[in-house]
């Protein structure tokens, strides 16, 4: 497989969410990759006759069976390298991704399996998202996680994850002192705009909305 046919597979994965069989809009795709509906459907084309997706003209892309699995295979890969490059090589959260982006097309299965025994077999990367096993299974449900913005005032849980990886969204989190595992008391909540009044470790400060919507707590 080429490297552009492993990331439409990824990008298919992620658009789908939970529902990995549900057909994903063309333009959808299009937009996701930032490139040309008709060149997405040049695409579907080509990983349909390899069996990797089920496409129908109008009726969208959705993957098969050994599409997930190629699917989770590559997310494994990327996630394992964003493990081992915080904790092997030092890394920070946000410098990560796009370097595991060039390293997760790396093909050596031997390699990958490897690292991951080197690293103790992580459930998660870096940011909080599960790492799919070697056979495929991955744990979406590993613990009970809520959006902070969704949790009431008076709650106070430890930040298992990030719903936003980008570098400015980390690189703010870093600023104000929150990771994953830190403790997050909910302090207060502003009704007129959303905003959080949070307690952080031993700091106060105010978070806004769009910040409260892209942090995932778990509940003491």
């Amino acid at each position: 497989m080429t490297r552009s046919e492993e990331n439409y597979l990824k990008t298919i994965f992620h658009l789908g969410g939970s529902k990995t069989t549900t057909p994903i809009t063309t333009n959808a795709i299009a937009e996701q990759m930032e490139t040309k509906p008709s060149s997405v459907t040049d695409m579907a084309k080509r990983l349909s006759e390899k069996g990797l997706v089920n496409y129908k003209k109008y009726q969208g892309v959705s993957l098969s069976e050994l599409g997930i699995k190629t699917a989770l295979n590559i997310i494994r890969k990327h996630r394992l390298w964003e493990v081992f490059l915080v904790r092997k090589l030092d890394f920070t959260w946000d410098e990560v991704h796009e370097v595991a982006e060039q390293l997760e097309h790396i093909k050596s299965e031997k390699l990958i399996d490897k690292i991951d025994e080197l690293l103790g077999f992580p459930k998660y990367d870096p940011h909080g998202d599960p790492i799919p096993t070697k056979n495929g299974d991955i744990d979406e449900q590993g613990y009970d996680k809520q959006l902070l913005s969704e949790l009431p005032v008076g709650t106070k849980g430890t930040c298992v994850a990030v719903k936003d990886s980008s570098v400015p969204f980390l690189q703010y989190l870093d600023k104000h002192g929150i990771s994953i595992g830190k403790t997050i008391h909910i302090l207060g909540k502003e009704v007129f705009d959303g905003s959080l009044h949070l307690r952080v470790g031993n700091r106060e400060h105010t978070v806004s909305q769009q910040i409260a919507t892209n942090l995932y707590l778990q509940s003491k």
